[in-house]
């Protein structure tokens, strides 16, 4: 069926008044101007339709960007809590292995703490031990004590020399006869004999041609006693000399120099249990 517009309708329906009816002016003139204030309704409903649509279309655009818009940040948030999940079980897992790790170090600082508490008490122990053997000896020179967790046995030259001289006297040889005792009854104990002399030339010596020559000889005269004589083993004794390089004090007065020039027996536990824990 034809469809007509409303226009139409009323321009034929006031032709058809027309034809059947006849109006006068004034009516006409009311019929004219009720035309044209629909035909006027009529233009602005329709643009205001448009403008609707227009708008409905922009915010169906709108919802449909945000639906993607949300879409994407569910999508963030959803891998955001799988990142924090992740994060937290490895964090858990770190926490862990970090506590496990923090035990075993104190275990072994522990360890390690034990074994050198129990090397501070040998090494005290020795020193009491030294000090009683040796005591008839200690006001001619000879001196006991503990540096750096080790055991100094102290003898100035005079005590084991004859002035210019590396072969140990009577008296010396007592005082490392009673040393000697005390090293046998302790064998995991090692031993370093330093010889050291003054900072004078030495002169009219034969074949020691200076002071390390003579603290070498001198250091090895006394390892040479206590292992060949004393009986000692070999494997626990090294000789070495210092020559005037390392002096108790400095200066060069007689009695400094007479201090400067000893022999130093160091004793050493040996510490095979540490160096095994700090591998």
């Amino acid at each position: 069926m034809k469809k007509f517009s409303l226009p139409v309708l009323f321009i034929l329906f006031i032709s058809v008044l027309s034809s059947c009816v006849v109006l006068s002016p004034k009516k006409y003139n009311g019929l004219l101007a009720q035309r044209d204030s629909l035909s006027l309704g009529w233009e602005t409903a329709r643009a205001k339709i448009t403008s609707l649509e227009g708008e409905l279309a922009s915010l169906k655009s709108d919802t449909a960007s945000l639906n993607l818009r949300i879409a994407g940040l569910e999508g963030r948030v959803q891998g955001l809590d799988e990142n924090l999940s992740s994060l937290r079980s490895n964090s858990s897992s770190e926490i862990s292995k970090l506590a496990a790790d923090l035990q075993k170090r104190e275990a072994r600082l522990k360890e390690v703490e034990e074994i050198l508490r129990r090397r501070d008490e040998a090494t005290n122990a020795l020193k009491d031990k030294l000090q009683k053997a040796l005591l008839g000896f200690q006001q001619s020179g000879l001196s006991v004590d503990i540096r750096n967790g080790k055991v100094y046995v102290s003898l100035t030259d005079k005590l084991l020399f004859s002035s210019g001289s590396i072969v140990i006297d009577e008296k010396g040889k007592m005082a490392l006869q009673g040393l000697a005792t005390v090293l046998k009854t302790q064998p995991e104990i090692n031993i370093s004999v330093e010889g050291h002399t003054d900072n004078q030339r030495v002169v009219n010596l034969g074949q020691i041609k200076d002071n390390w020559d003579l603290s070498v000889l001198r250091a090895t005269s006394v390892v040479r006693f206590l292992t060949d004589v004393e009986k000692i083993e070999n494997s626990r004794i090294t000789a070495t000399g210092k020559g005037e390089y390392q002096p108790i004090q400095q200066g060069s007065s007689s009695d400094i120099r007479s201090r400067n020039r000893r022999i130093e027996i160091v004793l050493s536990p040996k510490l095979d249990e540490l160096y095994n824990l700090i591998k």
